[in-house]
């Protein structure tokens, strides 16, 4: 029993290619390691005090060259069969964006939805279309057994299919800046019906129900507002108890006036208020804070969601 689940239908292969290398290699390092000791307590000084020289053995030298080359050629061979599989993307496979940046994930479904986790139907093949915003990431779940790197100006693919219903971590595995340890997302997979009933539904953010697992005491209610941050990946870049990060501190902004850069390069001074958050949420590159990079995403967002954020801010002192 492997000790990361196999949880896609890659998984079970690639794992059938690592151990197969594993174990030949082990048995290698098992012979080399004995013929070595064999060779010392043999040959040793004592029982040879003359060294021998030998001239050379052709059918040897053949023998250590063809069979290495054979072996490397077999573990080609059957890592390329793997490889092939894991580029062939059925037709019927669900096609979803994946979006990298410092430092969240955020994926985009065929109908418009916008998540920062990766909600999945079980036993439903899906291609991974995969952005980056800024610098080099690497989406990585373990459980699937797929990484790839997220590559500015390029767009990579994956896809595979989930075998199994559960919660996996989704990581990015390249160094990408100062946050990268917390640049996590989760992969939901759910029944079909399940999936079928939030993709068709109203309600755009993942239900918590399948993000939780299940517990015997109820925890407590987390903040609504704060929750509604850490769903939109806006604690990422701002952090809400004025410590310093990659974009401004949220905590006791609003009212103060401050110096932004528009579209065109030039300065101008803005009170923060209700219209002014409002627009930097909805629109972050149109007036970037002088200072900091524009590094933000636009962000979707019900009308809803866009009032009770504005009002955390307001009364975030």
């Amino acid at each position: 029993m492997p000790f990361i689940p196999q949880a896609s239908s890659a998984a079970g292969r690639v794992d059938a290619v690592f151990l197969f290398i594993l174990v030949l290699s082990a048995v290698f390092l098992l012979f080399i390691t004995a013929t070595l000791v064999w060779f010392v307590i043999r040959y040793n000084r004592k029982r040879h005090p003359r060294g021998v020289d030998i001239e050379g053995n052709g059918w040897l030298e053949f023998a250590w060259t063809a069979i290495p080359t054979l072996i490397f050629i077999t573990m080609f061979l059957y890592g390329w069969t793997n490889y092939s599989y894991m580029r062939e993307v059925p037709r019927d496979a669900m096609v979803i964006e994946v979006t990298g940046r410092q430092w969240a994930w955020s994926f985009r479904y065929p109908n418009g939805k916008r998540t920062s986790h990766l909600l999945l139907a079980a036993d439903r093949p899906v291609k991974l279309e995969l952005h980056s915003l800024d610098v080099i990431h690497g989406f990585f779940i373990a459980a699937f057994r797929i990484k790839q790197d997220v590559v500015p100006g390029k767009v990579n693919y994956t896809w595979f299919v989930p075998t199994q219903l559960g919660t996996f971590d989704i990581e990015c595995t390249v160094i990408c800046g100062v946050s990268h340890a917390i640049m996590n997302a989760k992969a939901v997979v759910v029944p079909v019906e399940d999936f079928e009933a939030w993709y068709f539904g109203e309600e755009d953010d993942i239900p918590a129900r399948f993000l939780k697992p299940a517990s015997p005491a109820p925890a407590p209610a987390p903040d609504p507002a704060m929750a509604l941050l850490e769903r939109k990946s806006c604690t990422a870049c701002h952090s809400v108890d004025g410590s310093p990060m990659v974009g401004p501190t949220l905590k006791g902004i609003y009212g103060m006036e401050g110096t932004v850069l528009d579209r065109d390069g030039r300065e101008r001074t803005v009170r923060i208020d209700d219209d002014y958050l409002r627009r930097a949420i909805l629109d972050p590159a149109a007036e970037i804070t002088r200072g900091y990079p524009p590094a933000m995403p636009e962000t979707v967002m019900t009308e809803d969601e866009l009032r009770r954020m504005v009002d955390y801010i307001r009364n975030l002192r």
